[in-house]
């Protein structure tokens, strides 16, 4: 939503400005212009980037659109799934507990927090640790040292579709330079018309440096920033995730280690301790009750 209000005001006051220094719509109304600069931009898109990258800057376009960001509910169910695998860590045995790790989907822990069960790669994170946990070899530093490497891979292979992004937007300006370019070809062609046809077509070509500037800073550019800036969120909670369990695996008690990932949330969306304790007496929801 944030997207389609910026594109309104960014368009309103642009074309608005035009009109009250008295120019006329008309005269930006050149399609063959945007169709040189748009179709440079997706054809370079397309050939610096793989088919998985494409199809993954489609996702986060739709992502960035709807602000598909973890609410409190996605939070509250992380936590409350990793409560109920450290309380399960001590007092239950390890057949136990890999019975709910090696198949989620069908575990009744994972199923009282369906957000994250959706999440298939985040569930995935969340077993493969815990499995490392009841091992019982590894070292909490050690632990740490790979959970820090693989986040960081994650970060890298899911901002992808930013950088992709961020490259198009960089390359319009010169694209637009490009189309302007073609257009005073053809004014040049046209030499000997009339002064009002030569200013028609010399204003035509400039159109293409404006859309190029314009598709850069006002349209491709703060849509890829929305998509960091979500993407970013969305990985916050393997940071949650990384920050309990090696509370847990330093000594501290399921409840103090939901503590250490908690705080890792931002200040103004992160659950109260009172929505987390509600949450663990009942998972699933505690939140929409605290939330009421």
């Amino acid at each position: 939503m944030n997207i389609i209000i910026g594109l309104v005001i960014t368009l309103g006051c642009v074309l608005g400005g035009f009109m009250a220094m008295g120019g006329k719509l008309g005269v930006l109304n050149q399609p063959f212009e945007l169709v040189i600069i748009g179709g440079a931009a997706v054809g370079g898109f397309v050939m610096s980037n793989p088919v998985k990258v494409i199809k993954d800057t489609m996702k986060a376009l739709g992502e960035a659109f709807k602000n598909t960001v973890p609410k409190e509910r996605e939070y509250l169910d992380t936590l409350s799934i990793l409560y109920s695998l450290m309380r399960d860590l001590r007092t239950k045995s390890r057949n136990e507990i890999e019975s709910h790790i090696d198949n989620p989907e069908e575990s009744e822990l994972f199923q009282s927090a369906p957000t994250i069960l959706k999440n298939k790669e985040l569930t995935s994170f969340i077993c493969d640790y815990v499995r490392l946990i009841i091992i019982g070899n590894a070292r909490p530093h050690e632990i740490e040292a790979l959970m820090d490497e693989e986040i960081q891979t994650i970060a890298y292979d899911r901002l992808k579709p930013y950088n992709a992004m961020s490259t198009m937007s960089d390359a319009c300006p010169a694209l637009g330079i490009i189309a302007a370019v073609l257009g005073v070809i053809k004014a040049m062609a046209a030499i000997n018309e009339s002064p009002a046809v030569l200013g028609g077509l010399i204003g035509a070509a400039l159109v293409g440096t404006m859309l190029g500037i314009f598709l850069s800073y006002c349209v491709f550019g703060p849509i890829a920033a929305n998509i960091k800036i979500v993407r970013t969120k969305q990985n916050r909670l393997y940071t949650i995730v990384k920050q309990t369990l090696l509370a847990y695996m330093n000594g501290s008690v399921p409840q103090v280690a939901l503590e250490h990932g908690r705080k890792t949330i931002s200040s103004y969306e992160r659950p109260s301790i009172d929505a987390v304790e509600q949450e663990m007496m009942n998972p699933g929801g505690g939140g929409d009750a605290q939330a009421a």
